[in-house]
């Protein structure tokens, strides 16, 4: 019934095919690829960008929704704003995970090296960017540590020109979220500012979202400089509904709209402050200096571990980001730079009451204080990168040296005790703390590539680059059982691409294939160790595509096939996962849209999106189904200044799992994905 209702969707989008018209973007710009603003085809790497139109047509009440249209991104919506991501990657999640893609706002890190936090993008003003620019593979010759699989970079739009826009959005299970633009141009100078609130009650039982949002931007300009600068600030308030339990509990609907969890919760709040300036000293020469600095903090319900303790956390910094260019005559341009950033962090998990069935676990879960520590951080890193243009030849070769210091002093009993000093008794108890001490990770990480256009518009590409990963604070000072000192290394990952870009009439195009090693991954041992001489191997093929069919007819496809699996030996049980495909990493992934440019007022998008099944356990024992899910948007500017847009989601009201793994303990559970639900939007701008 349900493929019935997909083809009559499709089909009745095809038959138009000869009367109507689209609208497509062909000329794709990126400043996430080079620092600067450049073409992104002609570069030896693939950076996908999704436009303030396509965001605007979406209105994605989640991140996630918006990155469903970039090829080999895949993040699980969790509940609220949390998600686990993958980019080339299966989803990441357990140890070793956090910080295995970069994100960041206008260039600049969301968070500090070594104080990452898996769901970091909903700091970033996602709800009013101007576009998501997505460097794929590793980013780390410019962006430095984390950027192992990519770099998610939210670009917030210049509101310093006059303008006002108002928007609503309202939707199903308590959805609205309002929107409010506001600049004013004096010349020379400009001020603007963009603020959103957001409330969600909710789906499932005792869950709900009460979100703000601020970004604010000046503009100064002179004759040989500019100066830029902008402040982010975030708030979340968020009761947090945790998994299903029981296979396949997902197809059940009282059972999916429970919520075994109804304590959990997340506060958390962030501000970031930058001020870039570009100084033009000729036109050959410019110099670009970025100060900036963050203060964030966060409070939440670990409802995932045993005995769900409390975790609170703060950081504070500083940073600098720095660059200088020089263009040769024949268009090749040196850049030299250097990164570098001072933070001061703390970290308090506690738990308020005994552990429920303790007597089960392997390892005790105390109550009281686990961890309580400080740590300051410092990272300064120097990098080089030239682009030596010769004819149609394009060849890109750089390098970034890195060096992390973490200062790290524990305001506990070290070892595996409770608060007090006292043992846990049979068992042990399940958390340690390494004595106060110092640690410290360098890495180099080059990249070569080579861009070459053997028609007009058209490009092969080649490149070779290595990322790294420092171990995280947490990493490194919340350890587990016996273990007393975490002894971990940087995790490596050397990449080798090749593809073809390009745009021929309507079509835009960029397909490419990678394979990529991972070394010293970091992984729990079955001693609940941390250590990190895991590896994996990733395989992939991707392929993104914009085709105006007819002048009112477009389609958009961003598809994956890939494979992720374990290179090393482990025994989980009697198995050895060597060979055996990660878990959570589905084979294939792909979105569909079909947009339909009806008249200069109405345009219509049906998107479908699949991901196939795929394991949920490391010993491949345990699998979730895929599925497929179909959204339809319409959209009409009523006027120059008004336009609203209505969409359903979930169309053909799929039982699905946004997310589905597998433990020893819990067996099968998942977070369950909404039923059909719609939501209309309205912007006003003058």
């Amino acid at each position: 019934m349900k493929l019935s209702l997909i083809s009559a969707l499709i089909g009745s989008l095809s038959i138009s095919c000869h009367t109507f018209a689209a609208t497509n973007e062909l000329e794709h710009i990126t400043t996430t690829a080079s620092r600067t603003e450049v073409l992104a085809d002609p570069l030896p790497v693939v950076v996908s960008s999704i436009s303030k139109q396509q965001l605007s047509l979406i209105a994605p009440t989640h991140i996630q929704q918006a990155l469903k249209q970039v090829a080999g991104a895949n993040l699980q919506h969790g509940n609220g704003q949390e998600y686990l991501p993958a980019l080339r990657s299966p989803v990441l999640s357990g140890a070793g995970a956090c910080s295995g893609i970069l994100t960041a706002e206008d260039g600049i890190p969301l968070r500090a090296a070594g104080f990452c936090n898996i769901n970091e993008l909903f700091e970033a003003h996602t709800e009013m960017a101007e576009r998501i620019e997505v460097l794929k593979g590793p980013g780390s010759a410019l962006y430095g540590s984390n950027a192992v699989h990519g770099v998610i970079n939210v670009i917030t739009p210049d509101t310093t020109y006059d303008h006002t826009t108002l928007g609503l959005d309202y939707g199903s299970f308590g959805y609205s979220r309002y929107k409010l633009g506001q600049g004013h141009d004096f010349g020379k100078q400009g001020l603007g500012i963009n603020v959103s609130i957001t409330r969600d009650t909710g789906y499932r039982d005792d869950e709900g979202v009460d979100q703000e949002k601020v970004t604010m931007r000046h503009r100064y300009d002179a004759d040989n400089f500019t100066l830029n600068s902008g402040l982010t600030y975030t708030h979340l308030d968020q009761q947090t509904a945790g998994y299903i339990e029981g296979f396949e509990s997902y197809k059940d609907e009282d059972i999916a709209q429970s919520n075994p969890n109804p304590d959990a919760f997340r506060k958390a709040q962030s501000m970031r402050v930058w001020s870039k300036l570009n100084w033009t000293k000729d036109d050959n020469n410019s110099f670009t200096l970025t100060p900036y600095l963050r203060d964030q903090s966060m409070t939440f319900f670990k409802h995932f571990l045993p005995g769900t303790p409390l975790e609170e956390n703060a950081q504070q910094g500083v940073g600098i980001q720095s660059m200088w260019q020089h263009q040769f005559a024949n268009a090749s341009t040196l850049t030299v730079g250097f990164d570098g950033e001072l933070t001061d962090a703390d970290f308090l998990q506690y738990q308020d009451k005994p552990t429920e069935g303790s007597a089960f676990l392997v390892a005790t879960v105390p109550q009281g204080k686990h961890y309580d520590y400080q740590v300051t951080s410092r990272l300064l890193a120097p990098f080089i990168n030239l682009d030596w243009q010769y004819d149609e030849l394009l060849v890109t070769v750089g390098g970034r040296y890195e060096h992390m210091r973490y200062d790290y002093t524990n305001h506990m009993l070290a070892g595996r005790t409770k608060e007090d000093g006292t043992p846990c008794g049979m068992g042990g108890c399940r958390y340690s703390r390494p004595e106060s001490g110092i640690n410290s990770f360098a890495n180099f990480s080059p990249k070569l590539g080579i861009s070459y256009q053997f028609t007009n518009n058209h490009f092969i590409y080649a490149n070779a680059s290595e990322g790294f990963r420092a171990p995280q604070a947490a990493e490194l000072y919340q350890l587990q059982r016996e273990q007393s000192v975490a002894e971990l290394k940087s995790e490596i990952a050397k990449n080798l691409e090749f593809g073809f870009k390009g745009q021929q009439a309507q079509l835009h195009y960029v397909i490419s294939a990678y394979a990529m090693n991972k070394e010293n991954t970091i992984f729990r041992d079955s001693d609940f160790f941390y250590v990190n001489d895991g590896q994996t191997q990733h395989r992939g093929i991707e392929l993104e595509l914009a085709y105006a069919i007819t002048p009112t007819i477009s389609m958009q496809l961003a598809a994956t096939h890939a494979k992720h699996t374990y290179s090393y030996d482990q025994l989980l049980g009697e198995v050895n996962i060597n060979g055996n495909e990660v878990d959570t990493a589905p084979r294939n992934i792909a979105n569909l849209q079909l947009l339909w440019q009806a008249n200069d007022m109405t345009r219509v998008a049906l998107e479908l999106y699949n991901t196939s099944g795929y394991f949920t356990d490391p010993e491949n024992l345990h699998r979730y189904e895929g599925h497929t899910l179909v959204n339809l948007t319409a959209a009409w500017q009523l006027t120059p200044t008004f336009a609203v847009t209505l969409r359903v989601n979930n169309l053909t009201d799929e039982h699905y799992a946004e997310r589905a793994d597998y433990t020893s303990f819990n067996g099968d559970r998942y977070f369950p994905g909404r039923p059909r639900n719609a939501m209309l939007s309205a912007r006003y701008q003058f």
